[in-house]
């Protein structure tokens, strides 16, 4: 566990150290030559007489027999590259992966890169190359030596290191650039920013493009420089005043394992309890666990989907639920299956009565006396699940944004027992015309909504309207996969398939009142976003599966609380951020760096197999000696809980 910023700035430096080692043993044999060849000359009169030089090659031989620390022509070469070599640059690679002997080792001391325009990415032919090739549906391509042939995207994970004139990137492997001039380091970033644009958006990268892909009041996103940043200061003052953090953020807090358990079986997903209990979703059923102050665990009673709970439960067997709703105080909980392998919608869902082990009822999705599909669902707000009475739950499709209510039209709750298949009752929402590409959502403590869009745009929603978002932020091009917010709606955290993206919401309107974007309209006084990442080569160890999935705030439901850290699974890692230390613009990780501000200072917990869930419990759960409720995290056959300690 821990973060692994320090390992690659050292292990590259440590690998030049090799170099010059090498270098000094190449002078050591050219020294035991010439020491070799001198006697055999001189041999013929007896005694060591110096013979005078006949040529300069003879000179520079003598010269490097007396082991003098001239550099050599190889560093020479290194340290000021012909000028006609375009684009020159070293090459490393890194190696041993994630163990005792992992290293980086030069690959290549001296070789040139190039942008190519091309509709071939690797293993195809590359005759015909060029820089301005663009028929067809073509991409730029990043082409180091004839080892590196990658698509310039965010899957290359690409970090800059300025004081070094470094770049690391994932291409088939972890590497690293490094560059011989400053110059030599802007112009390569400059064009890679370019290539990105271009490839994400399917414009030229230039002013009037930036403007129509963000819209004039988001130049701060594409022009990060120009972002008024304030209301990122704004925020921080409010944390600290907050009545949450009395508790101080110390850097050295550290991840302590105080559980881990087998489960029944494949885990799928994790549905955390504010009360008594939580619960595991598994592939054939729900396995009941007890939480404590130091995290979940104790095998309770177990919902087989397979029983005869219920004339339709049988259904349940053939598709596991993809999504596990709490309600009514926890006393019931809603479970959404696809209809079909690989989709994500669903035509109804089942609702489970926890205290019997038993399914209630089959419900059906329908506008109109037209059956509708959903693809999620989630609470009214932050701490709707705790409600005993709570009725109503909010439903997302691809064009749909809508309210659900389990009570008839006239507001009686339905007889479950005499009704064929009770259908739920849309009392609220929206269904748009033309394409949103809805993916995700969340809701605020207010009951305001966020939505993630698969074009990358997230837009925010009042509590009292579904019609039309208060605003709507551009993205970056990349899906929205999951969203979340915090409990005031102040901060927002989408997940990419390559990186977070954390957004202030916040804004002075003009009478000079602070307000969020989910209750008046930003205009352009809007703060750039913060991205969340992994080191490329964290990213690489992370697995085959290394995509981020489901980023989330830690959990509080109470006014006045502040959400501490955040926390995404990437293959068979859990990465932990410090909030505030995301929010702080001073924060060291943030130096030096050239676009949108990229946060890499995490803690990560590595398992064996990939995490399928990593959530925090409830605020409650926090002891005296942590500032943080345990973290959960879930493998398909394991869960194990983590405590948050302060070590002095």
């Amino acid at each position: 566990m821990g973060g692994s910023q320090s390992r690659e700035d050292l292990e590259l430096s440590d690998s030049d150290t090799e170099d010059q080692q090498e270098e000094e043993t190449e002078e050591e044999e050219n020294y035991q030559d010439a020491g070799n060849e001198t006697p055999e000359k001189s041999s013929s009169t007896g005694r060591n007489r110096p013979k005078t030089p006949s040529s300069l090659d003879e000179v520079e031989s003598k010269l490097k027999a007396l082991k003098l620390k001239y550099p050599s022509t190889t560093t020479r070469t290194q340290q000021s590259p012909n000028c006609n070599f375009k684009n020159g640059v070293k090459l490393y690679l890194h190696i041993g992966g994630n163990t005792p002997k992992a290293k980086w080792v030069t690959s290549e001391k001296l070789t040139s890169y190039s942008f190519i325009k091309t509709s071939k990415i690797k293993g195809q032919d590359e005759e015909g190359d060029s820089e301005s090739e663009s028929e067809g549906d073509s991409w730029w391509v990043l082409k180091v030596s004839a080892k590196i042939r990658a698509k310039v995207s965010d899957e290359m994970q690409l970090k800059t290191f300025k004081e070094q004139r470094r770049v690391d990137f994932v291409a088939d492997g972890v590497w690293a650039l490094k560059f011989f001039s400053d110059e030599d380091y802007k112009v390569f970033n400059s064009k890679y920013q370019d290539c990105l644009f271009e490839n994400t958006f399917g414009y030229e990268s230039n002013e009037a493009n930036k403007v129509k892909v963000y819209g004039k009041d988001f130049v701060g996103w594409a022009n990060p420089g120009k972002a008024d940043d304030s209301m990122w200061e704004d925020a921080e003052d409010d944390f600290l005043k907050s009545p949450g953090s009395v508790t101080p953020v110390r850097g050295n807090q550290d991840l302590q394992e105080e559980f881990e358990e087998a489960a029944n079986g494949g885990i799928q997903s994790l549905a955390l309890g504010a009360l008594d209990n939580s619960f595991l979703v598994g592939s054939s059923g729900i396995q009941v666990v007890k939480n404590f102050s130091h995290g979940i665990h104790g095998k309770g009673a177990y919902v087989n989907f397979g029983s005869e709970n219920h004339r339709n439960a049988s259904n349940l067997v053939h598709s596991t639920p993809k999504k596990a709703l709490l309600m009514r105080a926890e006393t019931n909980m809603l479970l959404m299956s696809p209809m079909n392998e690989g989709k994500l919608h669903s035509t109804g869902l089942h609702q489970l009565d926890i205290e019997t082990g038993k399914i209630i009822t089959e419900w059906m999705f329908e506008k109109d006396g037209t059956d509708i599909t959903m693809r999620d669902i989630v609470n009214d707000s932050k701490g709707a699940q705790l409600d005993p009475s709570g009725s109503t739950f909010l439903g997302l499709d691809d064009n749909r944004l809508c309210r659900w209510d389990m009570r008839d039209r006239h507001g009686i709750v339905q007889n479950l027992a005499t009704a064929n298949t009770p259908v739920l009752n849309w009392t609220q929402g929206h269904q748009f015309s033309r394409g949103t590409n809805f993916q995700c959502f969340a809701s605020t403590g207010d009951g305001s909504i966020v939505v993630g869009s698969h074009d990358g745009k997230i837009r925010l929603y009042s509590s009292n309207s579904m019609r039309q978002a208060k605003t709507a932020f551009p993205g970056l091009g990349s899906p929205i996969t999951h969203v979340d917010v915090t409990f005031d709606g102040k901060w927002i955290l989408g997940t990419t398939d390559t990186y977070l993206i954390l957004i202030c919401t916040l804004f002075t309107d003009k009478d000079g009142k602070m307000k969020t974007g989910f209750n008046g309209r930003m205009g352009n006084r809007i703060a750039a976003p913060r991205l969340l990442k992994l080191t490329p080569l964290d990213s690489h160890l992370a697995g085959v599966n290394n995509k981020f999935q489901k980023a989330q705030f830690s959990w509080v439901t109470e006014n006045g609380k502040q959400e501490r850290h955040l926390v995404a699974t990437a293959g068979k890692f859990s990465a932990i951020w410090n909030f505030q230390q995301v929010k702080n613009g001073s924060h060291e990780c943030y130096r030096n760096q050239e676009g949108l501000k990229s946060c890499y200072c995490y803690k990560v917990v590595l398992k064996d197999d990939s995490i399928v869930d990593s959530r925090f419990m409830h605020d409650k759960f926090a002891v005296s000696d942590s500032p943080e409720a345990p973290l959960v995290i879930a493998t398909p056959m394991k869960v194990s809980s983590f405590s948050i300690s302060s070590r002095r």
